[in-house]
């Protein structure tokens, strides 16, 4: 059967790269002849164990969701933040459905609790100048990213 043509409708082929620790796949770009206003919006898998830490933008803000669990850590760079330097940690995913906003300068990472998908959008479509990275073991942050749950 033909596919029927409906006046504004668009199908994008999304591209996935795959690897043994899971895919990535963008989903849309604010350049996408189809889209009015955004960013980036993108789906990364990860299997359990995984681990993804530090990232950083100078400008590029992130809005995450997850589907399945994630342990997330944040960690403030900004010079004139009142917070500089604190850490932050929480869970999110299926049992802490969250939608968390990270600005500009603060450090970012997560480590896959579970089979997990974490969908994004960004404020600006991916530029590799404004893509930081901090070693996950960076010392003056001091995060653990193998530490188990706090025994109770």
């Amino acid at each position: 059967m033909e596919p029927t043509s409906i006046e504004g409708v668009v199908a994008k082929q999304l591209v996935t790269l795959a690897d043994e620790r899971g895919f990535f796949r963008e989903v849309i770009r604010e350049t996408d002849g189809f889209f009015d206003r955004f960013g980036q919006w993108s789906h990364s898998l990860m299997y359990a164990g995984t681990t993804k830490a530090w990232h950083i933008h100078q400008k590029q803000t992130d809005w995450w969701y997850v589907i399945g669990a994630l342990k997330v850590a944040l960690y403030d760079t900004r010079e004139a933040s009142p917070t500089k330097g604190r850490l932050m940690e929480l869970l999110m995913g299926d049992l802490h459905a969250t939608c968390l906003k990270i600005p500009p300068g603060v450090a970012h990472g997560c480590r896959a609790l579970e089979k997990s998908h974490l969908l994004y959008l960004t404020s600006s479509v991916y530029d590799p100048a404004d893509e930081g990275r901090i070693p996950h073991d960076d010392a003056s942050i001091g995060y653990d990213w193998t530490a188990g749950p706090t025994i109770k």
